[in-house]
C-alpha cells in the first residue's frame, strides 16, 4: 500500500550505529552551502536574484565536444545496438573493451609518461566508491589515514562514515603554498602513534582539490619517501582532475614515480617494495564532466589489492551501457587527444577570467594550475581571524551575494578566511554575474569593516 504511514504512538524503531553516526559530514558548511542554492537556485530567467552555485566542481566547459562525438557516432549510445549483450550478467571485471580504453586514456592525459595495465583496472561507481573501497581493502576501524590539509571535505564522508577509519590531517600552511612537506607529514605521523592509532596510509590528492595545484615533483617523492620507510603504510593517489592541469607545471603521476623507481630497480631503493603500497584512484567525473554516468577507477601495483577490488566492486558496479559508450568514445585516440587539448585551452581561458574578476574584486588567489577551482585569499574581509569569523563572512556571502562558495574550514583548512570558488559548472554569462556580485559585495564588507 502506497502513501504516508500513519502516525504511532509507538517509539520509532532504532537504526544502525553508521545509520545515525554523524561522520557522513552533511552537517558540514559545505553541504549547507549546497542546500541553500537548493533551496533558491539561480536562473537568468526565472530567477535571477537567486543563489548561484559556486561550490560545486563540475565541467561543463568542454560538454559540446561530448556532445558533438555522440552527434556524428549516434552507434555508440543506441541502446538497441547490441542490447542483449548489455542487459545480460555481466563480469565484475568489466568489459574489456572499456578497461582497455579506460588504461589507454589515463596514458594520454600523463602524456605517455606511464603506463597502465588493463587487467589492473578495478572500476567502481565514482571515485567516492573507489576511495572508500580501498580504505575498506588497507585498514580497520580504528586504524588511521593521514591526509594533508586542507581537503576534499567528502573525504570525511568517503574515508570514514561506512569504514570506522579515522582521518588524522597533516596540517599544511600558506608559507609553502599548502604543499606538504616531509616535516609535516612526520609530526601528524607521530602524533597518530602517539596517540595509540594504527597509521594505515596517506591519501593525497593530485591535483589538489580544493587548492587547484599540482603536487611538486620533489614533494611527491618525499611522500613517496616516506611511505617506503614505514612498510606498513600505503599512498593512495587520488588523481582525478590529471587531465584538467591546463598550465605549468605539468601534472607529476606518481604513477610515474613508481615506474621510474621500478626501472632503477630494488626494494632496497623504494623501488619494488613501495610499488605494492602504491594505489591510484582515477575517474571520468571531471575530466571528462561526467559525474553522472558514476565511472571510477583502482589502480594498484598490489595483486591482492587487485583482486579483494574486484571482489568488493560488486557492490559498486559500472553499468554495462554506461561502458560500452565510453569505450567507444575513449577507444577513439584521435578524438581523446584532441579533447584533452581543447579541454586544457577552455579551463586556462575560464581559471584567467575568474582570477581577473577576482583582482578587480580586490581578492587575490593561490596561484593555480589545474582543476575547476580557485583557492581564494579572503582573509581581508575577516572581522576576526578565527574559523567563527570565516563561517559569518561565508554565511553572509550566501545572504546578500547569493553566491555558494565554500569555507576552508569545511576542507579543514588550518587557516582561516580561505574559500576555494568553483568556475567551470556554468556558463561565462553566469560567472560574469557572480563576479559582479561579489565585487558588490566586498566594496560593501569592506565599508563596513572600516566603518
Amino acid at each position: 500500500m502506497g502513501g504516508m504511514l500513519l502516525a504511532s504512538s509507538q517509539p520509532e524503531p532504532a537504526l544502525s550505529d553508521i545509520a545515525t553516526s554523524a561522520a557522513h559530514g552533511e552537517d558540514s558548511p559545505y553541504f549547507a552551502g549546497w542546500r541553500a542554492y537548493d533551496e533558491n537556485p539561480y536562473d537568468p530567467v526565472t530567477n535571477p536574484s537567486g543563489v548561484i552555485q559556486m561550490g560545486l566542481a563540475e565541467n561543463q566547459v568542454s560538454f559540446d565536444l561530448l556532445e558533438a562525438y555522440l552527434r556524428e557516432h549516434p552507434e555508440a549510445s543506441d541502446c538497441g545496438v547490441g542490447f542483449r549483450e548489455n542487459a545480460l550478467f555481466q563480469d565484475y571485471h568489466g568489459l574489456k573493451s572499456f578497461r582497455t580504453a579506460m588504461a589507454s586514456f589515463m596514458e594520454t592525459i600523463r602524456g605517455g609518461k606511464a603506463r597502465f595495465d588493463p587487467d589492473r583496472i578495478v572500476l567502481t561507481a565514482g571515485a567516492t566508491a573507489a576511495n572508500e573501497l580501498l580504505t575498506f581493502i588497507l585498514a580497520n576501524p580504528g586504524d588511521a589515514l593521514l591526509v594533508p590539509t586542507p581537503y576534499y571535505p567528502g573525504f570525511d564522508r568517503d574515508l570514514r562514515w561506512r569504514t570506522g577509519v579515522n582521518i588524522v590531517p597533516v596540517h599544511c600552511g600558506s608559507e609553502t603554498g599548502f604543499q606538504v612537506t616531509a616535516g609535516a607529514l612526520q609530526a601528524a605521523y607521530d602524533e597518530a602513534v602517539a596517540a595509540g592509532a594504527r597509521v594505515r596510509g596517506v591519501v593525497l590528492t593530485n591535483p589538489s582539490n580544493p587548492l587547484g595545484t599540482t603536487v611538486g615533483r620533489a614533494a611527491l617523492e618525499g611522500i613517496v619517501d616516506f611511505v617506503a620507510r614505514n612498510g606498513d603504510i600505503h599512498l593512495i593517489s587520488d588523481e582525478i582532475y590529471s587531465g584538467s592541469v591546463f598550465a605549468a607545471p605539468d601534472l607529476v603521476s606518481v604513477a610515474e614515480v613508481v615506474e621510474e623507481r621500478l626501472r632503477r630497480g630494488g626494494a632496497g631503493d623504494g623501488g619494488h617494495g613501495v610499488a605494492a603500497r602504491v594505489h591510484v584512484v582515477y575517474s571520468l567525473s571531471k575530466d571528462l564532466g561526467l559525474p553522472g554516468f558514476r565511472v571510477g577507477v583502482v589502480y594498484s601495483y598490489n595483486d591482492a589489492v587487485v583482486a579483494a577490488a574486484r571482489r568488493m566492486s560488486s557492490f559498486t558496479l559500472v553499468s554495462s551501457q554506461t561502458q560500452r559508450t565510453l569505450a567507444a568514445m575513449l577507444s577513439d585516440a584521435a578524438f581523446a587527444a584532441a579533447y584533452v587539448q581543447a579541454n586544457r585551452a577552455r579551463l586556462r581561458e575560464r581559471h584567467g577570467h575568474i582570477v581577473a574578476g577576482l583582482r578587480r574584486a580586490g581578492l587575490g588567489c593561490l596561484r593555480g594550475n589545474a582543476g575547476l577551482f580557485v583557492w581564494v585569499d579572503m582573509r581581508p574581509l575577516l572581522e576576526e581571524a578565527t574559523v567563527g569569523g570565516e563561517l559569518r563572512l561565508w554565511r553572509r556571502v550566501i545572504a546578500e551575494a547569493k553566491l555558494n562558495i565554500s569555507p576552508g574550514s569545511s576542507c579543514h583548512c588550518s587557516e582561516p578566511g580561505w574559500f576555494r570558488v568553483c568556475f567551470a559548472n556554468m556558463s561565462l554569462e553566469t560567472l560574469d554575474v557572480a563576479l559582479q556580485r561579489l565585487t558588490s559585495f566586498t566594496d560593501t564588507w569592506s565599508k563596513s569593516i572600516r566603518n
